[in-house]
């Protein structure tokens, strides 16, 4: 009995913790072209198509800001959400997956390894699962658009996909892209330095010089800022390769470090030192 309590208490006193982390977030929301919008809290950047057949959204970042998504998506149109699209399956941009299904009979959608990996998952709900999905990709054609879901091979986790408003001229590039950062490259989930790099090079493909592209996170992007983060991955890729041909050892390579000009992109939760450690371990 008393341990049954003291876990009774551990675990609200988690839940309380997760409220507190999250009670001041506000989130942003930015009109886009057409029938999208941008949604900035705390997580993944979401996206969103609303118009006369209701909403769509690109990630929901985390669970207890779903309630104030919701409010800030009522704002730009009373339907609730009909569709959630999962960019991958890391809970800061799947979060929101249960409550949307439960709160508002959402339908999930996904690549094929984002439901896999989220029902290996420790304590997952079963209603946060996509109950939809896909292995190359597929379309909406969803308030007066053409949504393209498209699954790139690893990049940073196994099962990645980029979502193209074809109408608006918009595009979610989940976590493929950290505007301004240097990014996560999940090793461990099926992440991959080459097919990172080739993501983003079939990104640049997809687009033109008048495409607003949402980040996983950062500020929105053109495609100039996607052409000078892939310009760092080149460089900064090669730089450790050097390293590592010349018979450094990972601990040599992070000493040496980085020029001096990448310094900036390291001021997010990606350090300079874990970047060189992932393109060392990837290359």
């Amino acid at each position: 009995m008393i341990k049954a309590l003291t876990l009774l208490v551990s675990m609200l006193s988690v839940a309380a913790s997760a409220q507190d982390r999250f009670a001041n977030v506000q989130i942003k929301t930015t009109p886009l072209n057409g029938s999208a919008f941008m949604l900035v809290g705390a997580g993944g950047n979401i996206g969103v198509s609303a118009g006369d057949d209701g909403i769509l959204i690109v990630d929901d970042q985390f669970e207890p800001l779903a309630e104030k998504i919701a409010a800030a998506l009522k704002d730009i149109n009373k339907s609730p959400v009909k569709y959630v699209v999962n960019t991958h399956y890391h809970g800061d941009h799947t979060g929101g997956n249960a409550w949307f299904k439960e709160n508002q009979d959402a339908t999930i959608f996904a690549h094929d390894n984002v439901r896999v990996r989220m029902t290996l998952g420790q304590d997952a709900k079963p209603t946060s699962f996509p109950v939809v999905t896909y292995d190359q990709g597929l379309k909406f054609h969803f308030n007066g658009d053409t949504i393209h879901l498209k699954h790139l091979n690893k990049g940073h986790t196994d099962g990645d996909s980029v979502v193209f408003f074809e109408e608006a001229n918009v595009l979610h590039a989940g976590d493929l892209y950290f505007n301004g950062f240097f990014p996560f490259i999940d090793l461990s989930s099926g992440g991959d330095v080459h097919g990172f790099i080739d993501s983003i090079e079939q990104m640049l493909a997809m687009i033109d010089n008048n495409t607003q592209i949402i980040p996983g996170h950062g500020e929105l992007a053109t495609k100039a800022d996607l052409k000078e983060y892939l310009n760092m991955l080149y460089v900064t890729r090669d730089a450790v390769a050097r390293m590592k041909f010349n018979g450094m050892t990972l601990e040599q390579a992070i000493e040496e470090g980085l020029d001096d000009k990448w310094e900036p992109w390291g001021n997010f939760f990606i350090k300079e030192d874990r970047w060189i450690r992932t393109l060392y371990l990837g290359l």
